[in-house]
């Protein structure tokens, strides 16, 4: 257990910004703005709906974003943003503390929705939806609160687990979660070491963008190569170089 719980961590490990390496496709804007919304309708169009039969809403992580705009503290201002103005929803998605997932609003509401349909929880769900999701930032929610603030039952929030929408954080605490978004995280952590592998077993740790999303790609990886890649460089797990032959992708040594 320890052993496979360090073996993710390690594939999780955020790297420091290197001087020199580029942010591709960077879309700054010069006026020191940021258009993090359009960044996040591009990459979601990234995300495979059909290998989850459609049921996910598209899912973004945070760190992805940095790979296409250098400026890691706009980025965050422009999230918070829309976090705020309630079009984001922010998770903490549980396989790395420093991994956030990213999902607009209106797709989680629909997803959620879509899932419950005829079952016992809905109308719990649906309370859910419209007193917490559609009014609170809160990454995760303590068993005090759901009582007192938002009014749940015990047993409503049993049915809240059940549901997905809730997931244990702790003895009396949950994170707000994406129902049936288990195969997501496996499928991502395997992708993401295959895709890695693929930069390591390269000449020299390194190798042309270009080239890396058109190679064919081991069983393991079952996202689009570039959703990877804007992980792995988002992450700093590689490092992006620019050359005249295009951008090149290199293996961060820890």
């Amino acid at each position: 257990m320890n052993r496979k719980r360090a073996l993710i961590s390690d594939v999780f490990k955020v790297k420091k910004r290197r001087n020199g390496t580029e942010r591709f496709g960077a879309v700054d804007d010069g006026d020191g703005r940021v258009d993090v919304k359009s960044t996040l309708e591009f990459l979601m169009t990234l995300f495979p709906r059909k290998l989850f039969n459609d049921t996910l809403p598209p899912i973004v992580l945070k760190h992805q974003l940095y790979s296409i705009h250098n400026d890691k503290t706009l980025v965050d201002k422009e999230v918070n943003k829309l976090q705020e103005s309630g079009e984001l929803l922010i998770f903490q998605l549980g396989f790395d503390s420093e991994a956030f997932g990213l999902v607009f609003a209106a797709d989680y509401k629909a997803k959620v929705l879509a899932g419950e349909e005829g079952r016992a929880t809905r109308t719990t769900v649906e309370k859910f939806l419209e007193k917490v999701v559609s009014s609170c930032t809160d990454l995760s929610f303590s068993k005090d609160k759901m009582l007192r603030e938002f009014l749940f039952t015990d047993p409503e929030i049993t049915q809240l687990v059940k549901s997905g929408v809730l997931t244990v954080r702790d003895a009396g605490s949950w994170w707000l979660s994406i129902p049936n978004s288990g195969k997501f995280t496996k499928y991502f952590i395997q992708g993401r070491k295959a895709v890695l592998g693929m930069v390591k077993k390269a000449k020299y740790n390194e190798v042309l963008r270009v080239d890396l999303e058109e190679r064919r790609t081991p069983s393991q990886v079952k996202f689009p190569v570039k959703y990877h890649v804007h992980d792995i460089v988002g992450a700093e797990l590689v490092e992006s170089i620019p050359t005249t032959s295009g951008t090149l992708l290199r293996f961060a040594d820890s």
